[in-house]
């Protein structure tokens, strides 16, 4: 196929309070998406040929690259160890972990026996078994019971993210599928190694109850809805293991908790605090006393305090680490001896080890740590343990498993990830920028090239940006940028606005009526990069995923001439019909980030000044790529699919604008170790095909 797929054009207008806005495209979403994300078989017909023949024209443009996309494959295939195993986290009389046999797509979920009684392993679940006769399969959680003997997991068929609950028997080994189906995926076992809790999502794919299962009796007993629509239900345990913990909460900054006693699984929730906008808590126990992480009464970026089980209203909280404007604690684990918190202040994280017996603080130190780098910490399973498990890495580092020994912060390398096919990270160069905005805000940059191909105005730099839900972009390691990487491809982050790398101010000033701070953002980096000689604008391809895809469409509508290429992946497009549409998933949870336009004019207005798809206008736009996934429940494959034929229709140059779906899978592409390898190579044989690299070996 050398010419696009025709696409029909229908005369839709879609009318919001008194404005009203041409949508030609909107045939394209399904009147059974839904049915689609469980069987995606369920498209209509139209719409199913449209996507398989834009695969089809994709694949053809890319033929003169397909020998490129088969070798970047095997290189990112080759820096993928063939076994692999995680380090193992005790639990009582077992310590458990994950492994991945010779080249195979899923892990086995194991555990051995410590002690005097040492034996051999014993594998709890094979991945690789379980995924036989399934185009897509996934376990989205695993959770052994308190007595070591039951095994509950939940498993992904589709892609769709609709979960199904399993209990194994390790004495047996018999298998009993719940019947619960439907699920979110977590799991947590109460106390008695009976009961389970769950969560379910409703007719519109939002987690909104939860449920208690009975393994003995088969019993599933609702144990609370959510009533608001913009809430979500989560389900978590205490590490002292005293509570289940429901927590619900927006996608913004408002949470609520319930407590379960986990000895008392049958007792109902109870509501800890009355909910609040704009208010969050994250909860741990300790000796009789909560240990709260919230941004209540002001703590725009945190604080700790402790309070009464019995009685944890806010008079008698004990504040225990106070609030630090700009340095926001994003966690925190409660050990019976210690508190240990991960802070991030100035896009860079710390280790904060707080003693509870005489009060003593220390931050750790992480050895040759690049200015530019990731901590992560790893939940274990044991309230009484004196170690710590966290993780590093940094974009030219792999990443490193340490152990702290709490008491001297004494640190044990435990695993340092290993990319078979070689990598030295001394060949790398890691650096951080800072770049002035247009309101004069400072935006970090972080940077990634190799020695002997430094950026300049005539290399290409591809330029990663998110800028939503608070999220921060980890500046951590990824074997698979360096097939780009090491073709002379510089590898750039902008840490915009609407993330939380400079805390939560630095969230609030990219969402809501400042969202186009994190438009701007992006192209003043951008545009700094250009002038500083460190790109071209012929050269520079800027990257997104999701709702960094928003950002991906704005930028291309605003600045086409930027950019030598807009690579758009799983993309938020389609922002104001998106967000107009409460039957979809994620459009209540998410008003509290974009805004209502349903209920608000004046953020209907908002949203319509920059909503990609909406603003598509006749200019001469960049080389195009987006990805979709028909069983996506977070971006809907049309969003994608729309915004590419107004492109196609109103482009005026003659860049490659392409859509490639995955038919078979979701808005995490495809599963298994190796599966979404293939996609990688085809997005980097993109970028270096138009960057005119497609000929470096």
């Amino acid at each position: 196929m050398t010419t696009p797929p025709p696409v029909r054009i229908v005369d839709t207008l879609r009318r919001y309070h008194d404005l009203e806005f041409p949508d030609p495209y909107a045939w394209m979403r399904s009147d059974h998406w839904q049915d689609a994300l469980r069987d995606p078989s369920c498209l209509e017909t139209e719409i199913r040929e449209h996507l398989e023949a834009e695969n089809a024209y994709a694949d053809s443009v890319l033929e003169p690259v397909a020998d490129l996309r088969r070798r970047i494959e095997s290189e990112l295939r080759a820096r993928l160890p063939e076994q692999d195993a995680s380090v193992p986290l005790p639990d009582g009389p077992y310590e458990y972990y994950r492994r991945y046999p010779d080249g195979l797509h899923h892990p086995l979920y194991c555990r051995r026996r410590l002690g005097e009684t040492a034996g051999e392993e014993e594998v709890l679940l094979d991945g690789n078994r379980e995924a036989e006769g399934h185009e897509f399969f996934r376990v989205a959680a695993t959770a052994h019971a308190p007595d070591h003997r039951w095994f509950a997991y939940t498993v992904d068929l589709t892609g769709s993210e609709y979960h199904r609950l399993r209990v194994r028997d390790l004495t047996t080994g018999e298998t009993w599928d719940s019947g619960a189906e439907g699920l979110q995926g977590d799991v947590v076992w109460a106390g008695d190694s009976r009961t389970l809790f769950y969560t379910a999502l409703d007719d519109n794919h939002r987690p909104s109850r939860v449920y208690r299962c009975d393994r003995q009796t088969a019993r599933h007993d609702l144990v609370y809805t959510e009533s608001d629509p913009a809430f979500y239900l989560d389900l978590g345990q205490s590490l002292s293991r005293r509570f289940i913990v429901i927590k619900g909460a927006d996608h913004s900054e408002t949470g609520e908790l319930r407590l379960i006693d986990a000895q008392r699984p049958e007792a109902p929730p109870k509501l800890l605090f009355e909910r609040e906008s704009g208010v969050d808590y994250t909860l741990e126990e300790r000796d009789g006393s909560l240990i709260l992480l919230t941004n209540a009464q002001g703590a725009e970026d945190n604080k700790i305090v402790t309070a009464p089980v019995e009685n944890p209203d806010p008079s008698r909280w004990r504040e225990l680490v106070p609030h630090r404007p700009g340095i926001l604690i994003r966690r925190m684990f409660v050990f019976r001896d210690y508190l240990v918190r991960l802070e991030l202040a100035e896009a860079k994280p710390r280790i904060v080890i707080h003693a509870f017996a005489d009060g003593n603080v220390r931050v750790l130190e992480i050895p040759d740590a690049d200015p530019a780098h990731t901590l992560a910490l790893v939940p274990g399973f044991e309230f009484e343990s004196g170690a710590l498990r966290f993780l590093y890495s940094s974009p030219r580092h792999p990443e490193r498993t340490y152990d702290c020994d709490l008491r001297d912060a004494a640190l044990t390398l435990r695993k340092e990830e290993v990319v078979p096919s070689g990598h030295l990270p001394g060949n790398y160069t890691v650096e951080r920028l800072w770049v002035a905005s247009h309101d004069g805000a400072e935006v970090p940059v972080t940077l990634l090239y190799h020695k002997e191909k430094p950026p300049q105005p005539n290399r290409p730099l591809l330029l990663y940006g998110y800028g939503a839900y608070g999220m921060a972009i980890p500046d951590g390691f990824s074997p698979h940028r360096f097939s780009l990487v090491d073709r002379g491809v510089i590898y750039a982050i902008a840490h915009v606005r609407g993330g939380s790398e400079r805390g939560r101010r630095w969230y609030r000033e990219g969402k809501l009526e400042r969202k186009t701070n994190t438009f701007r953002d992006f192209l003043a980096v951008a545009d700094h990069l250009v002038a500083s000689g460190l790109t071209g604008a012929e050269h520079l391809v800027a990257n997104g995923r999701s709702a960094g895809g928003m950002l991906m469409g704005v930028v291309a509508n605003w600045r086409p001439e930027l950019f030598r290429a807009v690579v758009a992946e799983v993309p938020f497009l389609d922002v104001l019909n998106t967000m107009s549409d409460d039957s979809l998933p994620l459009t209540p949870p998410e008003w509290s980030e974009w805004g209502n336009p349903v209920a608000d004019r004046e953020a209907c207005r908002r949203l319509a000044t920059y909503s990609p798809y909406d603003n598509v206008a006749p200019q001469d736009y960049p080389h195009v790529l987006a990805t979709a996934g028909i069983a996506d429940p977070r971006v809907t494959y049309w969003e994608p699919a729309k915004w590419v034929a107004r492109l196609r229709a109103n482009t005026t140059g003659d860049g490659k604008i392409l859509l490639h779906t995955n038919t078979k899978a979701g808005h995490a592409g495809s599963a298994g170790r190796f599966g979404r390898l293939a996609e990688l190579a085809l997005v980097q044989a993109y970028i270096l095909m138009v960057c005119g690299m497609a000929d470096r070996s």
